[in-house]
């Protein structure tokens, strides 16, 4: 808690909240105006609640609820106490309980009686659900820029190693040789989805709440497409008692960071395992990376380890916001007060990790030799073999058998497919020929796949340009 903020709070909370204070005979306990306070840490929100104010206003004044001059002060007097908040010369109170009294007490205290006008036809009900859709929006296209910042980071890495061959795995263990490229794209594809998910819950968020008051409504004529269009929302809520009390798209909002978050721990884990001794696979610069206290050897992948880790915070405040909303009857509690810690700390921390990917994925250097290597052992070529002696007229059951006894050869000799010669491969089927050589090289594996999704450098290549003019026409 700042000095101001304290020495605010020792001189208020022997009284009672003037903005409500009618109804109580006592003041609110010090202790329980702490407790129940929220301005430490919705303050945030404060440029949303401002934005909605003068919106707020602005309709008022056109219903002719207030006067063209009174419209005008309390939107000169919003817009000093934005600069003012700005500039850390706003002083909070602990006593006023959260962002929305704080600044409404202080336009009291510039402009006069007028600014208790400003709540007319509204609540902290409505305002703060106005407020927090305001906030999470403004937050989403700042999260789904940093999302085609990485987008288009993967993009340029995988175009440069279009060629570069590695093993693919299934259950960790190697299973065909595909390219660094294509799995690079395989983490584009993810992310893409992600992008999209973002894109479909903004189309939630952005409905307007406010108008709804504290549940039922308002009596006065107020103009809520009026309010819609000022602030950019696609149209008002239908239902008053529903708009005040359902957070469903901040749960919405961070399922969809979650899944994100999925991706990058699922990123994190490679990134980890192809940097360590056993793998080789690649070199991350050493800005993104720490020592050892003790092994002075030691290089760790501290970024991606990192976000390998932050992704169970942010599935941690998914179930507290089911949970917190769960058991909730209508209209709007308290309960909804302990929304935002949660949703505050999902956006930073999802922000972060996106940043931190956007910058180190570019920087990711490959070891094409150990790439290389690795694909050659582990018979990665034993599908491609059973492919040829199908396409020989072999059934396929039967080509699988062949192969099988060929690689339980290899085991037996220490010899991968490709290292073994032609009469070796013929004594488990004479419709072998010469030509199998073909298929058992990694580059022939990896370029026979040459259709949409597949493994072949030129088809990566086109996934590349597919991938940038997708991100061309996000704008």
């Amino acid at each position: 808690m700042s000095v101001k903020q304290e020495n605010t709070e020792q001189s208020n909370t022997e009284s009672t909240n003037q903005q409500w204070g009618g109804r109580f005979n006592e003041p609110t306990d010090a202790f329980v105006a702490r407790f129940t306070a929220s301005v430490d840490f919705d303050q945030r929100m404060a440029n949303q609640d401002i934005q909605g104010s003068i919106a707020h206003a602005k309709m008022l004044a056109k219903v002719g609820v207030l006067t063209d001059d009174e419209r005008d002060q309390i939107i000169q007097g919003l817009t000093e106490i934005r600069e003012e908040i700005a500039n850390g010369e706003f002083q909070w109170s602990v006593a006023l309980e959260d962002v929305h009294m704080n600044i409404e007490a202080r336009l009291t205290q510039k402009i006069g009686i007028t600014g208790k006008k400003l709540h007319t036809g509204r609540s902290r009900n409505d305002q703060v659900a106005t407020d927090i859709r305001l906030y999470l929006r403004d937050e989403v296209d700042v999260i789904s820029a940093e999302l085609s910042r990485l987008q288009n980071g993967l993009l340029g890495l995988a175009e440069k190693e279009a060629d570069t061959i590695m093993p693919g795995f299934t259950h960790l263990q190697t299973a065909q040789p595909v390219t660094f490229g294509h799995h690079l794209m395989a983490w584009f594809e993810m992310l893409n989805r992600d992008y999209e998910r973002l894109q479909d819950c903004r189309k939630r968020i952005n409905i307007l709440p406010l108008g709804a008051a504290a549940l039922a409504g308002t009596t006065y004529p107020i103009d809520r497409h009026m309010t819609t269009e000022l602030l950019g929302f696609d149209r008002p809520t239908e239902n008053s008692l529903d708009s005040v009390s359902d957070r469903d798209f901040a749960i919405e909002f961070s399922s969809a960071a979650s899944l994100i978050m999925m991706h990058l721990s699922r990123m994190s884990e490679e990134l980890v395992l192809w940097t360590s001794a056993q793998f080789n696979f690649i070199n991350l610069p050493d800005r993104f990376c720490t020592g050892s206290s003790i092994m002075p050897q030691k290089k760790n992948p501290d970024v991606p380890e990192l976000v390998r880790g932050k992704s169970g915070r942010v599935f941690g405040h998914l179930f507290s916001l089911l949970t917190l909303m769960k058991s909730q009857p209508l209209a709007y509690n308290k309960d909804n007060q302990e929304d935002k810690e949660p949703i505050f700390d999902v956006v930073d921390t999802l922000q972060g990790c996106l940043r931190a990917f956007a910058d180190m994925i570019p920087a990711i250097e490959s070891r094409k030799d150990k790439m290389r290597e690795a694909a050659l052992r582990g018979f990665s070529t034993a599908t491609d073999l059973a492919d040829y002696l199908v396409r020989k007229g072999i059934a396929f059951r039967d080509s699988h058998e062949i192969v099988g006894k060929s690689v339980a050869y290899g085991i037996e000799t220490g010899k991968d497919l490709g290292e073994m010669t032609l009469e070796e491969l013929q004594q488990f089927s004479d419709t072998i020929t010469d030509d199998v050589f073909e298929v058992l090289t990694l580059e022939g594996s990896v370029s026979a796949r040459d259709h949409i999704g597949g493994t072949a450098p030129d088809q990566v290549r086109a996934a590349v340009q597919r991938g940038r003019a997708v991100l061309a026409a996000r704008g």
